[in-house]
């Protein structure tokens, strides 16, 4: 039996060191690792090819359940293709596995709790961004030009004058 670990960052400038060591720690002999990939992509090219590695009698191991994914629908049909190819899984930070009907009784909870928690988490954003819009406050970075000097822009543009030029 081979502890196979799964890590993943959502973006590209995260760090899934932690998640590395708790593999590592854990017992894992090779960990997959997805650099800035959503969770809520089905397709990621390192948790494909860890799901292609693994072999009857293997673990799939991570580090949060969420690592895996946080649809719950997806994470579970993740566990469930590992359980009929004789495949376990453990979530360590959350002690959840699919050792007995118990912990895939939990797994399914927890699965649950992590789509529901980002669910909330995401309704409260948008709420939040529609009662700033409300406001008069739009999001996103300061205009460096106003309106008056974009429309200079763009009649020296249309004039035929580079763009680093007028910049300059």
């Amino acid at each position: 039996m081979a502890i196979i670990g799964y890590a993943r960052v959502s973006t590209t400038d995260q760090d899934p060191q932690l998640q590395l060591d708790a593999l590592s720690q854990a017992g894992a002999a090779r960990i997959f690792t997805d650099h800035g990939v959503s969770g809520s992509t089905s397709s990621r090219p390192e948790l494909d090819a860890c799901l292609d590695h693994l072999r009857e009698g293997d673990q799939l191991a991570v580090w949060k359940l969420d690592r895996l994914g946080r649809n719950t629908q997806h994470v579970l049909a993740v566990v469930d293709g590992l359980t009929s190819r004789g495949i376990g899984f453990r979530s360590h930070t959350e002690g959840l596995h699919t050792d007995g009907p118990m912990g895939k009784a939990m797994l399914t909870i927890m699965a649950a709790f992590a789509q529901l928690e980002r669910d909330t988490m995401i309704e409260r954003t948008r709420a939040g961004l529609a009662a700033a819009a409300a406001n008069g406050r739009n999001g996103g970075r300061p205009r460096k030009v106003d309106d008056a000097d974009a429309a200079k822009a763009r009649a020296l543009r249309d004039k035929g004058i580079t763009a680093t030029d007028i910049g300059k």
